[in-house]
């Protein structure tokens, strides 16, 4: 009987270790697509910058949704408001590119704290 139990205890490490391994590897794997959508050219006609931020808003929106770590999630959803705010925003302005690049820089490197 001590066996079963002893098999039965095993197991349930087992379990915790593989489910733990999985919530990491979750993590990396949107930390690292949500770097990649960081990105946006500001010098491209209106239209496009408006598509290309709604997508990545889209995006990081649907990453945060399946991403455990609440530094991350928060992180996240943080930067895909920066993108509501491109849409919203007239980007033929210098001075509000400028200023929602470095905030953007700011909440990138936000990201990757949460990320480490």
């Amino acid at each position: 009987m001590s066996g079963v139990v002893m098999s039965v205890a095993g197991c349930a490490q087992v379990d915790s270790a593989v489910d733990q391994a999985s919530v990491a590897t979750d993590k990396a794997a949107v930390c690292a697509e949500a770097l990649g959508l960081a990105d946006l050219n500001p010098l491209v006609d209106p239209a496009k910058l408006k598509a290309r931020a709604e997508d990545k808003e889209r995006r990081l929106r649907d990453l945060a949704a399946n991403v455990a770590d609440q530094d991350v999630k928060s992180s996240l959803l943080t930067m895909a408001d920066s993108y509501v705010e491109v849409q919203k925003e007239r980007f033929d302005d210098l001075s509000v590119v400028t200023a929602w690049a470095s905030r953007n820089a700011a909440h990138l490197d936000a990201l990757r704290a949460a990320c480490t």
